[in-house]
Order: C-alpha cells, then sequence, then structure tokens
C-alpha cells in the first residue's frame, strides 16, 4: 500500500474551502493517511504556500505512528505544533495576498524521534529530520480569494 494523505475537505488539486481559510473560520484542515511505512517512529506534518516562498501555514511535530489522522478534532496524543509564518503556533489558513496559490500538505513518515517541542520552526524540523525520512505523502489544494 502507497502511502497516501488525503482530506475530507478537498481533493487533489481542487480548491480549499474558505472555511479553513482567513476569510472563514481559520479552521485547521482535517487530514487522515494510510500506508504509513511499517519501520515508522514518528510522524511530522508540514502545510505551506510554496507559491509564498514556502510560506508555513501549519507545522506539526511528535505525531505519534500509530495515528492515522489530524484535524479539526485536535491533535494526537504527543503531537505539538510548530510555530507558521503569521508569527503563532498553530494553524493559519490560506490567505493569499493576490491570485491563486498552491497549498501542499507533506507528511513525513521518520525513522527516529524529532525530540522538538511546541513552537519549533521549519528550519528546526528540517534539520533534525535530515537523514531520518523514510517517506513522504503530500496533497495539494488551492485558494484564491473572492
Amino acid at each position: 500500500m502507497d502511502f497516501a494523505l488525503r482530506s475530507d475537505a478537498f481533493d487533489e488539486g481542487a480548491q480549499i474551502p474558505a472555511r479553513h481559510t482567513c476569510d472563514g473560520e481559520d479552521a485547521a484542515l482535517p487530514f487522515s493517511w494510510s500506508g504509513t511505512p511499517d519501520s515508522t517512529v514518528e510522524l511530522a506534518l508540514l502545510f505551506d504556500d510554496p507559491d509564498a516562498r514556502g510560506f508555513v501555514h501549519w507545522l506539526v511535530v511528535g505525531i505519534p505512528a500509530s495515528a492515522s489522522e489530524i484535524g479539526p478534532a485536535g491533535l494526537p496524543e504527543g503531537a505539538r505544533e510548530g510555530r507558521n509564518d503569521f508569527g503563532r503556533t498553530g494553524y493559519g489558513g490560506p490567505c493569499p495576498p493576490s491570485g491563486s496559490h498552491r497549498y501542499v500538505a507533506t507528511l513525513y513518515a521518520l525513522s527516529g524521534p524529532l525530540d522538538l517541542q511546541s513552537g519549533t520552526t521549519v528550519d528546526e524540523l528540517r534539520s533534525a529530520s535530515s537523514g531520518k525520512v523514510l517517506g513522504e505523502a503530500r496533497l495539494i489544494g488551492t485558494y484564491a480569494r473572492q
């Protein structure tokens, strides 16, 4: 089975509902996954905007390998939210200044614990995960403000 990431809110390549953006409730997106590699010890989620130089909207580390979803119902036990590029810890939904932007959710399967705390940054994630990535699952959505 392939390592795959999904969302009940949008399909691959589709527009992200306004409810999950700065134009709505800014509610955290729901994600679920399957096919986690067997030797996974921990998972990490990065949700960013490559059309805005990788602007980070959500970073979650410490997700247990046994987890299979994340989102509005909360984080799995042990998971911690990192610092987004809005300058706060937690989720910050799509909010492009103009035009349509792509938003990429990447779930990393890791061979060892990262030992990163709440408020960690994407640079700290990249440094700590170097050499530990067993697999990546991606889901891409779009959003354009009306």
